[in-house]
C-alpha cells in the first residue's frame, strides 16, 4: 500500500524575469513587472512530498524529521533571502519562473530520497498562483 507523506517550508527570495538574448520591450511584454530591473521578490510557500510503501519496521514511507533536515540543508539554506539571478548558480543561465524553481528544487532532493518513492514539489509563488512537479 502507498502512501503520501508531505512537509510544508518557506522561503523567501527576489529574482527578475528577464532572457539576456531579448531587448527591455520584449522583456516587458511577456514577463511585465516581473520584469523590474531592480528585482520583486515572494514569499515562497514549498510543499514536499514522498508517495512510496510503508517501512514495516518503522511504520514510514520516510523519517519526516530526515525530510524536514534535507529540506532546510537543499532548498532553504540555499533559497532563502537570496536574489535568484545574481545568488543562486542554477540560475545563472536559467529564467527563474516559478516552473523552473520547482523543478530545481525538486533536481536537488531526487537524490536524496530513495528511488523507490515518488518525489512531488508543490511550490506557491502567491497563495493563487503555484506549479507542481513530478519528475
Amino acid at each position: 500500500m502507498k502512501v503520501k507523506i508531505s512537509r510544508k517550508a518557506h522561503f523567501n527570495a527576489a529574482h527578475r524575469l528577464y532572457r539576456k538574448d531579448w531587448d527591455h520591450a520584449k522583456n516587458e511584454r511577456i514577463f511585465g513587472k516581473c520584469n523590474n530591473p531592480n528585482f520583486h521578490g515572494h514569499n515562497y510557500e514549498l510543499i514536499v512530498s514522498v508517495n512510496g510503501e510503508i517501512d514495516a519496521e518503522t511504520g514510514f514511507v520516510m523519517d519526516m524529521k530526515v525530510l524536514k533536515d534535507l529540506i532546510k540543508e537543499e532548498v532553504e539554506d540555499v533559497l532563502d533571502h537570496k536574489n535568484l539571478n545574481l545568488e543562486v548558480p542554477e540560475f545563472e543561465e536559467l529564467n527563474p519562473t516559478a516552473e523552473n524553481i520547482a523543478v530545481v528544487i525538486w533536481d536537488k532532493l531526487r537524490p536524496h530520497i530513495d528511488s523507490n518513492n515518488e518525489l512531488e514539489v508543490v511550490l506557491y509563488e502567491t497563495p493563487r498562483n503555484f506549479v507542481t512537479y513530478s519528475g
